[in-house]
């Protein structure tokens, strides 16, 4: 497990709440994003069973959350939107680097670090959200992130030395900080 380097501010959390249809709208696609990032990893490295297999839950897992969220949407009357692209997500894949092993644990670690300031964010929905069946989800969402972001990172450490896997984090950590920073407070999951 790690830490991030910095922490979302509650005007995110005011900006959310003000517009959640739009909010639930990013979600589904933040989950189908998932999704797809689990089964291409399955994709390009079928040789890692370990890998394979533990994609595979997520991937189950991340379909159920994105048929949760959907569920919400039909409730509320709103729609599903058109994928655009998520600036945070751009800007942590500008930092993969090219060669086969350093592609692959980079991608592993942002993944991770993905998955952590979605665990952050979605946990914060649920401490401002009124109790009910919606705080419920949320609280059991960000529950789901943490083991998410455990994964990859485990991952990462089976197949590399740890060493290796705890610099590469730290330097991604402290870039994701960076950019963070500089990047607008958005109705967004990140």
């Amino acid at each position: 497990m790690f830490h991030l380097r910095s922490r979302t501010g509650p005007e995110w959390t005011e900006v959310v709440l003000g517009d959640f249809d739009a909010f639930l709208r990013d979600h589904a696609s933040c989950e189908r994003k998932a999704l797809a990032t689990a089964m291409s990893l399955v994709g390009h490295y079928p040789d890692k069973v370990e890998l394979v297999d533990a994609m595979l839950e997520v991937a189950l897992e991340e379909l159920d959350h994105f048929r949760c969220v959907w569920e919400i949407m039909r409730e509320r009357g709103c729609k599903l939107a058109s994928d655009v692209k998520d600036p945070y997500v751009a800007g942590l894949r500008t930092q993969l680097r090219r060669g086969k092993d350093t592609y692959f644990l980079d991608r592993l670690l942002t993944s991770a670090i993905i998955e952590a300031r979605s665990c952050e964010r979605l946990g914060l929905v649920a401490e401002a959200l009124q109790p009910g069946k919606l705080k419920d989800f949320y609280r059991e969402l960000t529950q789901c992130e943490a083991r998410h972001h455990a994964l990859f990172v485990g991952l990462g450490e089976r197949y590399h030395a740890r060493e290796l896997v705890s610099q590469r984090l730290d330097g991604l950590l402290d870039f994701e900080a960076e950019m963070l920073a500089a990047l607008p407070v958005r109705v967004a999951v990140h």
